[in-house]
Order: C-alpha cells, then sequence, then structure tokens
C-alpha cells in the first residue's frame, strides 16, 4: 500500500523519475559523458557548444557536460555517505532516549539541545574551517552536527510507539528489551525515517554544493556542482552558461528529492490513516 500509494501522487513520481535519472547517470558516468572531466585543452577553452562539448566547455577547455555528469555522482555518493552517517549515529540515539527514558534521556536530550543552540551549517561550516578544506573534514563536520535533530524526532516517534498495547503485552510476556526495540519499535517507526531521509537528501546535497563552492569541502580538480559555480564566477558576465548549467543541475536534483520525500510523506500518511 505504500509502494501504490506513493505512485498515485504526481509529484512523487515526477520526483521518482528525477531521481532516477541523476542515479543512472552517477552509476554510468563513465559510459555517459562524452569526454573526460579532467582533460584540459586550452586551445578550447570557454568553446560554444558543438558536437565535440554538447554544453561547450570552461575556463579550462574541459567539458561542462562531462562535468556535470561526472558530479551527479560525486554528490550523489558523498550525500548517501553523509546520511548514512547521519542516521547511523542519530537512530541508536532516539531508539535508547526514547525508550530507556529517565537519566539516560535527560543526558542525551540536553546534549542535543546544546548542539541545536547553533545553526547547523554555521556550525559545520566552522568545523570544516578548523579541520581544514576537503570532502573528509567535510564528512565529519556534518557528522558531528546533524545528527541532533532526527535524534529528537527519533525520540519523539519511539515514546509514541512504546505507549502502544502490543509494546505493553511484549513487555509482560517477558520479551527483551532489545527484541522489542529491534521488532516492534524500530519496524514501525522504519517508514516515517525513510520519508525524513528521503526529504534530507536534496538539502544534503544543497549544503554540499554551497560548502564547495565556499572551498571547504571538494576541492579541485575534481568534478563537483559547487566548484563549478565558484569556477564560473570569473565569467559571470561573459559567459553567463558556465553558473547557469550546475545551478539549473542543482535545482533539479533539490526538487527531485523534494518531490520524491513528499509523495512519501503523504503515503505514509494515507496508509496510516487506512490502518486506523
Amino acid at each position: 500500500m505504500f509502494r501504490t500509494g506513493l505512485f498515485k501522487n504526481n509529484g512523487a513520481k515526477l520526483g521518482a523519475g528525477i531521481v532516477l535519472v541523476f542515479i543512472i547517470a552517477g552509476l554510468f558516468a563513465p559510459w555517459l559523458s562524452p569526454s573526460d572531466p579532467l582533460q584540459i585543452h586550452m586551445e578550447h577553452k570557454l568553446s560554444l557548444p558543438s558536437w565535440q562539448y554538447p554544453l561547450g566547455t570552461d575556463h579550462l577547455g574541459r567539458c561542462v557536460l562531462s562535468r556535470l555528469i561526472y558530479g551527479t555522482r560525486t554528490s550523489l555518493y558523498y550525500s548517501f555517505i553523509v546520511l548514512a552517517i547521519v542516521f547511523a549515529i542519530s537512530i541508536p540515539v532516539g531508539l535508547l532516549a526514547g525508550y530507556a527514558g529517565g537519566k539516560i534521556d535527560h543526558l542525551m536530550m540536553r546534549i542535543t539541545d546544546i548542539l541545536l543552540a547553533f545553526p547547523s551549517l554555521i556550525l559545520s561550516l566552522a568545523i570544516t574551517a578548523m579541520l581544514g578544506p576537503s570532502m573528509k573534514n567535510l564528512l565529519i563536520a556534518f557528522a558531528a552536527v546533524w545528527w541532533t535533530g532526527y535524534a529528537r524526532v527519533i525520540r519523539s516517534m519511539v515514546l509514541q510507539i512504546k505507549e502502544r498495547g502490543y509494546i505493553t503485552a511484549a513487555k509482560a510476556s517477558g520479551t527483551s528489551h532489545v527484541h522489542i526495540i529491534l521488532r516492534h519499535i524500530l519496524l514501525n517507526a522504519a517508514r516515517p525515517i525513510l520519508v525524513l531521509a528521503s526529504m534530507e537528501v536534496g538539502t544534503i546535497m544543497l549544503s554540499i554544493a554551497g560548502l564547495s563552492f565556499l572551498g571547504l569541502g571538494a576541492q579541485p580538480p575534481t568534478p563537483e556542482w559547487g566548484i563549478m559555480l565558484n569556477d564560473s564566477r570569473a565569467y559571470m558576465q561573459t559567459e553567463p552558461r558556465l553558473m547557469l548549467y550546475p545551478g539549473m543541475v542543482i535545482m533539479v536534483a533539490v526538487l527531485g528529492f523534494n518531490l520524491l520525500g513528499e509523495g512519501l510523506r503523504r503515503s505514509a500518511h494515507d496508509f496510516n490513516s487506512e490502518g486506523k
């Protein structure tokens, strides 16, 4: 029902199609790219679109289309890594805090409150600047900061689920706490967590591109959308297309994941309504 409800929504279908296109582009980048994204051809710098270079070349004569396609691989790869790290931290913390309650819950939530007192992106920016510009340090910064909000959301889910009758029955029958957490609570929270994750990918992609644009994420000559925007700043008036292409790609990618996430959210809501 969850899957069927998703594809009743036109926006969700559009989002799923966009996401699928980007995933295919990332997976098959070597076969879809017309040229080597790192190959420099100064004799062809700032060339207009042609059969050899469908979207033209940048200031170093590199194929813009090839760099956009490989940039898809870079953005998706690091976005999913950040997402995996964030939820690898927030899910155990949220489950433990919500289920255990008491002092454990109080301690964990006070830690998250301290981190939530600072804007996540600004704190990530500060940590990355302190550690040094690189994708590795950017991942560390995101992992250290972004898990807090999701831990609180997951904790609130656990607080609702653990009050249901089947949880009480499981405790009364002598079922272990680990089994209750994994079999009953986590499985019932999986659907909203999936919705949350799908809606977060677009935000992560945008943040990675933004920090790479500032020179704190991926480093040249890596084909990455934020770097492409940064490289094209000097040519904004004479060659605005160099900024337009990566900007449009970022916009479409974020839109696709947001539409997909919204479709999953509505589908989950309809599923829960039918269950009631």
